[in-house]
């Protein structure tokens, strides 16, 4: 019922409350002309009677909200004068009577979140309906977000992980696992194999003819000039020079291929030891990479990165929120469900999310109930007296009318037992 309804129910309740006293005023009034003489003598005791309990029943509602006729009289205005502890009486009686953890825990015993969210996902439309609340959610967040705010929190939240990150150890780290069972032999295998193949190609042996044929031509231009006047062209010499390297440099890659325990395997492996040892314990080494790290942190294509980062983000999501075939929400959709379809044909998952949710509403309850009864006593203590008994009154008030009504039926009645009484006993 709307303020103004209760209000007019209120007063309606009081008019008839106040004219009853009227009528028991005027039987009264009516049976004192007649002497109280016969019947007028029962009316005048009802009548009387009525008029004391109206008018004690009409103190007792009034007092509990106003000074009766504006006078301050003592325990009245009970309401507004006792605000702070109505406040605190209230907040622990909705605490204790309706948010006892026991409660709250039960009544998500038999409500059956999983079960029912199982149920409400498998109804035609409500995993499209949640896709299209998400996306509405999503789309009402990125409204919200400030774009510059948010560039820099990550870009300042980079810096501080890469500051604190030792990246000299941490490559030391991923280097020791990498060489572990002589990995990195096979690496040098596998470079080994590449560079052969690369050797063997036309196209690079060409190219190395041509480099010595230029390196010649510049550093032993009389030589090449000799040459040509014996006949001889440098480009073949330099073919011929180049097909001798290349053959030369393979067999010697595959001698360092065939023997384990080449030469240059052992100096590949005292080498990556000793950067690996630099990396883990040398100051000096991994203060280097750490000034080089620092120096990589203050360059400004790093925060553009990060700025491109989210501006590519934050634009596929508007973009796709925007089609009608939008990828997040046939995701958000498809996992919708999936899981009604794995919650409905999984018991032991559904018990697990309902012991959880059980575990969690034990854990919060009591700070819950606190809270809340804390938020019940303050806003009352935080309301004017004016306020508090307007909306109480509203409330309430109508009910109370009705012990004014009873209290002068009950008077009149009570006033007529008092009068046979007192006939019987004279």
């Amino acid at each position: 019922m709307e303020a103004p309804q209760k209000r007019a129910a209120l007063n309606r309740m009081k008019v008839f409350a106040t004219g009853l006293l009227v009528v028991a005023a005027g039987l009264f009034a009516l049976a004192k002309s007649h002497h109280d003489a016969g019947a007028w003598a029962w009316l005048t005791a009802f009548s009387e009677a009525a008029m004391i309990g109206a008018l004690a029943d009409w103190f007792a509602v009034v007092a509990l909200f106003r000074h009766p006729l504006g006078l301050p009289i003592p325990h009245t205005a009970i309401l507004p004068a006792n605000k702070a502890r109505v406040a605190d009486n209230l907040a622990e009686f909705v605490r204790d009577k309706f948010l006892g953890t026991e409660a709250l825990v039960d009544k998500i015993a038999r409500f059956d979140p999983a079960g029912r969210l199982s149920v409400w996902l498998t109804e035609p439309g409500n995993a499209a309906l949640l896709g299209e609340k998400s996306l509405a959610a999503i789309s009402q967040v990125l409204g919200l977000i400030n774009d510059e705010h948010v560039k820099n929190m990550l870009y300042t939240s980079l810096r501080r992980r890469a500051q604190d990150f030792d990246l000299a150890g941490g490559v030391g780290a991923l280097l020791s696992t990498l060489t572990a069972d002589n990995r990195h032999q096979r690496l040098l295998d596998d470079g080994l194999t590449e560079l052969s193949e690369w050797l063997e190609r036309e196209e690079v042996q060409q190219m190395l003819a041509d480099k010595i044929v230029q390196v010649a031509g510049e550093e032993y231009p009389t030589l090449i000039g000799a040459l040509g006047f014996m006949g001889l062209k440098a480009e073949d010499l330099g073919r011929k020079f180049a097909g001798g390297l290349v053959r030369g440099a393979n067999k010697w890659l595959h001698e360092i291929s065939e023997n384990p325990e080449h030469e240059r395997r052992q100096a590949f492996d005292r080498a990556v030891g000793r950067f690996i040892e630099r990396l883990k314990s040398d100051p000096s080494f991994k203060q280097r990479i750490d000034e080089h790290k620092q120096q990589w942190l203050e360059r400004p294509e790093l925060r553009a990165y990060v700025n491109g980062l989210w501006e590519e983000f934050t634009g596929w999501l508007r973009e796709d929120i925007a089609r009608t075939d939008s990828v997040l929400r046939g995701k958000i959709v498809a996992a919708a469900s999936s899981l009604a379809l794995t919650l409905a044909n999984d018991a032991s998952l559904r018990d697990s999310i309902n012991t959880h949710m059980h575990d969690a509403m034990r854990a919060v309850a009591p700070d819950l109930r606190d809270g809340i009864a804390r938020h019940i006593a303050t806003t009352v203590r935080q309301w004017d007296d004016r306020t508090l008994v307007r909306d109480v009154e509203l409330s309430v008030g109508r009910d109370l009318q009705f012990i004014r009504v009873n209290g002068t039926i009950v008077g009149g009645a009570v006033g007529l037992l008092i009068h046979a009484i007192s006939i019987a006993v004279a």
